[in-house]
């Protein structure tokens, strides 16, 4: 009788197929800068495509590839190009991309300390190593009574954060009766969109999130935020939570962390600092006066993924007092009891975040730091700022240019002074070209231009040309 059709994929045919998709990307990496940086097709073109309807009977994985190079190749903006300019970069690396790659292959999830150790040893210890590299305060280790926890990105740091916050603030009352209206959080106009987003879902509401304004340099006003904390308790609110940003989305701005903190210590307020971006520039340390004050900090984050060569998704989160954190998450199921959560001599990190399970993100994280090394990481940030410095002076030195707000790193805040219509139209003549991508944001009312230098593989001719083709775009 004939052996009865299994239709897995085998071992050996998974080593094959395995090793020509290692050649695929490693063909995308050297060939990645022939591709237009943002995708040019239009809105629907790609699922026209795509048969209409899926295969009865499975196909051949050279097929696969193949439709990869023909069909989704066309509808991928190339963030992994060193002509990408825009946001802020998430970009990776070989030893990311292969940390990833043992991470699926292994397919842990690791929701307890015993649904597999090595993914929380491993991750617990990456998380200690990163303290150290960044120069981040002792109460953030795991062997003191904080710790931190590899959450998928920042947006969900602060969530998590702001949670914190709140039940800390209502003596966990607000977990089993729900919020009452009271609670109000403050952060900067320039903060990150996802605190509204957590203020939603965290029940506190948007209009209870204060947007505190800024000074000349898009940073946070310490002491207007001092003033609304006394205006809100004064009308029977109770305030809970502040977040401040190493580093802002629109022009970098850097906030007073130590000011801020000292409110937040003086006001019992839990004070979260959202580094994301810039927070990987601390593993230099002329740079870390950036975030003077953090000791102040009830929480932190940063973003491997942004620019440390980590693939997305990596966020790395810590708190200088994990009970509250797992107090305010913690939810224990029967199905979920084990002898080793029991003792308390483990960690199980599904208490430190939202969802329950959990990948083996430490491993792509270890790889990177061990590739690299402490040496090699900085060697990159170093160029990548200095690459944006001179950007910066090159603005500076055209008359037809100014830029829009400090540089303190790898973002240039800048503009044409024709006005918002000639910027928006050379940005889109610059990116319909696909020679490079970059976006924009609204500085003092005015439409400015982002560049930020942060892709792994950016060198200083690709900054030269960014700069070439942008005086070109003037149309002058």
């Amino acid at each position: 009788m004939s052996e009865e059709k299994s239709f897995h994929m085998t071992p050996d045919e998974f080593r094959r197929h395995g090793h020509a998709v290692v050649d695929w990307i490693a063909d995308y990496q050297t060939r990645v800068e022939s591709f237009p940086v943002l995708s040019q097709v239009k809105p629907g073109e790609i699922r026209a495509a795509l048969p209409a309807a899926p295969p009865a009977q499975g196909e051949p994985f050279d097929a696969l590839l193949k439709d990869v190079e023909r069909l989704i190749l066309p509808g991928i903006t190339h963030w992994q190009s060193p002509n990408f300019f825009a946001y802020f970069p998430s970009n990776g690396s070989g030893p990311g991309i292969l940390g990833d790659l043992i991470s699926s292959g292994l397919g842990v999830q690791g929701m307890l300390w015993s649904t597999s150790p090595a993914c929380t040893e491993l991750e617990t210890h990456m998380m200690d190593w990163l303290v150290g590299m960044l120069g981040l305060p002792d109460k953030f280790l795991s062997s003191t009574s904080g710790g931190g926890v590899i959450q998928d990105t920042a947006s969900s740091a602060a969530l998590c954060a702001l949670l914190a916050g709140r039940e800390r603030a209502t003596n966990y009352a607000s977990n089993k009766k729900g919020c009452d209206g009271r609670l109000v959080a403050y952060a900067s106009t320039q903060t990150h969109s996802s605190l509204e987003k957590a203020a939603m879902i965290a029940g506190i509401g948007v209009e209870n999130l204060r947007l505190i304004g800024v000074d000349e340099n898009f940073a946070m006003r310490p002491e207007e935020l001092a003033r609304q904390i006394e205006a809100d308790k004064k009308a029977g609110l109770l305030p809970c939570f502040v977040c401040a940003t190493v580093g802002t989305t629109s022009s970098n701005a850097m906030d007073p962390i130590a000011a801020i903190g000292e409110i937040c210590r003086r006001e019992n307020l839990w004070l979260h600092v959202d580094a994301a971006m810039s927070g990987t520039a601390m593993l230099c340390p002329e740079f870390r006066h950036l975030q003077g004050g953090v000791e102040l900090a009830d929480s932190y984050c940063f973003n491997p993924h942004k620019w440390m060569f980590t693939t997305f998704d990596c966020d790395c989160f810590w708190v200088a007092d994990r009970k509250a954190l797992i107090r305010t998450l913690s939810i224990l199921p029967e199905y979920l009891r084990n002898q080793a959560s029991e003792s308390g001599a483990v960690i199980d990190y599904r208490d430190w975040q939202i969802q329950l399970g959990r990948r083996f993100r430490s491993l792509k994280l270890w790889f990177v730091i061990r590739h690299y090394g402490v040496e090699g990481l900085q060697h990159h940030i170093r160029e990548h700022v200095r690459l944006a410095q001179q950007f910066a002076e090159w603005v500076r030195g055209d008359e037809r240019f100014e830029l829009a707000a400090p540089v303190p790193l790898n973002l240039v805040c800048f503009r044409h002074k024709g006005g918002d219509a000639a910027n928006q139209t050379m940005m889109e003549r610059l990116n319909r070209s696909g020679d490079l991508f970059l976006t924009h944001t609204k500085m003092d009312g005015k439409f400015t231009l982002r560049l930020c230098v942060g892709q792994t593989h950016t060198q200083a001719r690709h900054v030269e040309n960014a700069w070439k083709r942008i005086r070109e775009g003037t149309g002058k």
